[in-house]
């Protein structure tokens, strides 16, 4: 089994120089099936990636509905070639209306069950803001697929994950606490706030990305579904969360990203971090 700077090597090797490349980190532009069809398999620890939802956004390509699941479909098998055998899978995806059937559903449900993977969990994420309708209710989650590839041997790090926001942690029962002291599970609802943008209340973490995730989530299925020293792959890439929360927590990150100025947003953000790193870790003097 290749190791964690090996994985990185093997890409380099086949691929040449990453449009963006620091330790850790290979982000390559083009395609994300070109290139992973020709990877070799199990080499990777978990995938977090959330791909374009095929609503018409700038950074887009149109497909008919039935030709963006099977493209949907395709990738997806390719990441679980590339799973390693207690390796896991998490997918976000939002919303699109299907004519004659509903006006938003939740494009996971649509591709669930064309994944080779198993399905472990929804998880909803309520981001608590967002778009005002008239007609209907706002809406305020998307939904994250959490896929595993042998369901009795994966990667679950609650410890890692825990809430230490709980009611009354010094609770006991029988002399001995009744919470663990690092908290409790954050269960399958995860209320963290959207990046947000606008003159006066745009996110520190913001980004010239239209559509970019909180820092917080990805860390939080980083560290849940695999370990220090790992390999975190992103197919889609776009403004480098998934990289920047790899490096936060000790994994190393291979991505994929068709847009030249969306690896330009990731690596920039990627330095930022690197240099406030080494600020923080330098003694004073």
């Amino acid at each position: 089994m290749l190791t964690e700077t090996n994985v990185l090597s093997t890409c380099r090797s086949m691929f040449g120089a990453p449009k963006y490349e620091t330790s850790g980190v290979a982000i390559f532009q083009g395609d994300c099936l070109d290139f992973m069809r020709q990877l070799p398999s199990e080499i990777v620890n978990l995938t977090v990636t959330s791909p374009p939802y095929n609503i018409g956004k700038e950074y887009e390509t149109a497909f008919s509905q039935a030709r963006y699941l099977d493209w949907c479909e395709e990738w997806i098998k390719e990441i679980h070639r590339l799973t390693r055998s207690d390796g896991a899978f998490w997918l976000n995806l939002g919303y699109f209306e299907v004519p004659n059937k509903g006006r938003a559903i939740p494009i996971p449900y649509l591709l669930w069950d064309r994944s080779p993977f198993y399905f472990m969990q929804e998880i909803v994420w309520n981001y608590g803001a967002g778009v005002a309708c008239r007609n209907m209710l706002s809406p305020r989650n998307e939904k994250f697929l959490w896929y595993v590839k042998d369901r009795l041997s994966y990667h679950f790090n609650l410890d890692a994950i825990r809430d230490p926001d709980v009611k009354y942690p010094n609770q006991k029962k029988n002399g001995k606490l009744k919470c663990n002291p690092l908290g409790k599970n954050p269960t399958d609802v995860w209320q963290i706030p959207k990046v947000t943008s606008g003159k006066n209340r745009s996110s520190d973490e913001r980004t010239p990305h239209p559509a970019q995730f909180p820092i917080a989530i990805i860390d939080r299925i980083i560290k849940c579904s695999s370990n220090k020293g790992d390999v975190i792959l992103d197919p889609f890439m776009g403004s480098g969360t998934t990289a920047e929360a790899a490096l936060r927590t000790g994994r190393s990150v291979i991505g994929f990203e068709l847009n030249s100025g969306y690896i330009e947003i990731a690596a920039q953000r990627i330095k930022n971090y690197l240099e406030a790193k080494h600020c923080a870790d330098s003694p004073p003097g």
